[in-house]
C-alpha cells in the first residue's frame, strides 16, 4: 500500500493560527532561510518554541484548530496521541502534519542555547502577510552544523555567504566579524 502524500505546505494559515492563539515562537528552517534570502526549497515549516506553560496551552489549541497529528511512517499511524498542553510538556519535538501540510515544533533546536537567546537575536518580519519573528542567520547556521546532514552542508555554505554579505552591508569598513 502506498504512503498518501502530504499536502503541499501553506505556511500562512499556520502562521496565521500560531498568530491568532498569542503562541511565542520562531520561525527557524528552511523557511527562515528563504526569508534571509536562501534559494534552496523547503517543504514544511519549522518553529521552536516557548515551554512556557502558558504557551503549551495556546500552542496545543493552534495544533487542535489546525488538525495536527503526528506525522508518522507506515502503521503507526494508529498510535495514541494526546495533543494538549501535558503532552508538549512531556516531550520537546515534534513533527506534525496538517490540513496546510507539514509542520514542525522543536523546544530543544540542535545548536541553540535557549529559546530565550534564539528569541532575542529574532529578527521581526513579515510572512505571507503575517508579522513574525525569524532566527538570525548565525543561529540558523548553528542549526545546519549541528544537524550535519548532507542537504544541510550544502545550505550550510550559502547561509555563511549570506551572513557575509549581511555583515559587509551592516558594517561596510569590515570592523565585525560574526561566528564562523
Amino acid at each position: 500500500m502506498t504512503e498518501p502524500l502530504p499536502p503541499d505546505l501553506n505556511a500562512e494559515p499556520i502562521l496565521d493560527t500560531l498568530r491568532r492563539h498569542a503562541v511565542d515562537f520562531v520561525v527557524i528552517g528552511g523557511i527562515a532561510g528563504i526569508a534571509h534570502g536562501s534559494s534552496y526549497p523547503t517543504y514544511d515549516l519549522d518553529v521552536a518554541y516557548s515551554r512556557e506553560s502558558s504557551n503549551l496551552e495556546r500552542l496545543a489549541a493552534a495544533l487542535r484548530d489546525l488538525g495536527a497529528r503526528p506525522r508518522t511512517q507506515g502503521d503507526e499511524t494508529d498510535l495514541p496521541f494526546q495533543l494538549d498542553a501535558r503532552s508538549l510538556e512531556n516531550g520537546a519535538n515534534f513533527t506534525f502534519l496538517t490540513r496546510f501540510g507539514s509542520f514542525d515544533v522543536l523546544a530543544d533546536p540542535g545548536g541553540i542555547r535557549s529559546y530565550e537567546e534564539l528569541r532575542a537575536t529574532a529578527q521581526d518580519v513579515v510572512l505571507e502577510g503575517i508579522p513574525v519573528k525569524v532566527a538570525s542567520l548565525d543561529h540558523l547556521i548553528a542549526m545546519k552544523r549541528t544537524a550535519a546532514r548532507s542537504k544541510d552542508m550544502i545550505m550550510l555554505e550559502e547561509y555563511i555567504a549570506l551572513a557575509d554579505e549581511q555583515r559587509r552591508i551592516d558594517d561596510p569598513r569590515g570592523d565585525s566579524q560574526g561566528p564562523r
